[in-house]
């Protein structure tokens, strides 16, 4: 029994050696070598600092109207690109027209072709102004049925605010002359110009819409031989053929001044309408240019809530639709003419309806909208004299 015993309490301290011999030849620089755990008290103990939200910045928006000296104003049209996509492209546009520019850019008006989304175009319009530090401008957005050049998906035209006066007696703004072919809208242009003592010297820059590219070929070369020294720029309204089949635009320099800073004038031998007049013609003071107004729906209400819209416009900058002298509308059907004609008489109040273009196009930045609508106009006496 004596054995027994003393070899028990042999092997216990046998054991007990192994495993004291076993930790202090636990491999040096291990996570737990010399480590006491501490326990500090709740309250001391390190909270885990709150995860921040981040916000996002919110879209900078494009102002719904702008004012320009009408001394100062210059236009101009961005170089077409077949190079890329929608997006692409819009980019390549934008820094043509912001590295051309003599000034401060007020107003684009974007014509697309294709199927690209169109509120794209005022996305990177304002990315494009913030990065270059300018102040953004006013914006319309059309998409027609096609620019005359394969592949191109976007041209842009620009209002700008040149340095010094290049319209020291002011502006006349024309009215879409509709025709049959391009060469007899540029003549209507030209009678226009007559009424108005101006040559087509002195016009700035002619915009044609056209039913068909393939049937008015020669459309730039007829543009530059009867005004060489303007901007020009023309697109096909629609996919499809539609009436008339061509109307073309234009602003021109005056060479005179307009003793009452504004007139309306209708030369002989063009159409007179009780909807809108041939010519605008506007000397010094500022111009307020908006951007699109659009109507989401076909019917009268929905058009009276686009023109509403646009009068708020107006009023941020000191007018109204009384002082407007040359507006555009953009239809996306022919059958709403005679119902947006009847909407708008209630709204152009001034003693002579405005120059004036309303033409069918392929589509709006919005698949249920209708109708957009922009304008210009004279604000009211005493922001004038600012």
């Amino acid at each position: 029994m004596y054995f027994f015993r003393t070899f028990l309490i042999l092997v216990i301290l046998i054991a007990l050696g192994g495993s004291l011999f076993a930790q202090k030849k636990k491999k040096p620089g291990s996570d737990d070598e010399g480590y006491i755990p501490q326990v500090l008290p709740e309250n001391k103990q390190k909270k885990d600092k709150p995860q921040e939200t981040q916000t996002l910045p919110l879209p900078r928006e494009l102002p719904n109207a702008v004012t320009a000296d009408t001394d100062r104003l210059t236009f101009g049209v961005s170089p077409l690109s077949a190079k890329g996509l929608l997006s692409q492209q819009t980019r390549e546009a934008l820094k043509a027209v912001l590295r051309s520019s003599h000034g401060t850019i007020v107003k684009l008006r974007a014509f697309v072709a294709g199927s690209g989304d169109l509120r794209r175009v005022g996305e990177l319009t304002a990315d494009a102004f913030s990065d270059k530090h300018q102040p953004l401008p006013a914006l319309s957005v059309v998409q027609v049925g096609g620019l005359p050049m394969a592949g191109a998906q976007i041209v842009i035209e620009t209002t700008e605010v040149d340095r010094k006066t290049v319209n020291p007696s002011g502006v006349a703004f024309l009215s879409g002359q509709s025709a049959p072919n391009v060469a007899q809208s540029l003549e209507q242009l030209k009678t226009a110009l007559r009424g108005a003592s101006l040559e087509p010297a002195d016009v700035l820059r002619v915009t044609c819409f056209v039913s068909s590219l393939d049937e008015q070929r020669n459309t730039r070369e007829l543009m530059a031989a009867s005004f060489p020294a303007a901007a020009l720029n023309y697109a096909q309204m629609r996919r499809e053929p539609v009436s008339p089949a061509v109307e073309c635009e234009a602003v021109a320099r005056l060479r005179s001044p307009v003793a009452q800073g504004t007139s309306f004038l209708n030369p002989p031998n063009l159409a007179k309408s009780a909807s809108y007049s041939q010519m605008a013609l506007v000397t010094g003071g500022k111009l307020v240019i908006t951007g699109t107004q659009l109507a989401f729906g076909a019917q009268e209400h929905d058009l009276k809530l686009a023109f509403d819209r646009l009068g708020k416009a107006l009023n941020s900058a000191n007018a109204s639709f009384t002082h407007v002298v040359m507006s555009h509308v953009y239809l996306t059907s022919s059958a709403l003419t005679d119902r947006v004609r009847t909407v708008r008489a209630g709204y152009y109040t001034g003693s002579n309806p405005p120059a004036s273009t309303m033409l069918p196009f392929e589509g709006l930045p919005s698949l249920d909208t209708q109708m957009g609508v922009d304008v210009i106009a004279t604000p009211d006496s005493s922001s004038a004299r600012r």
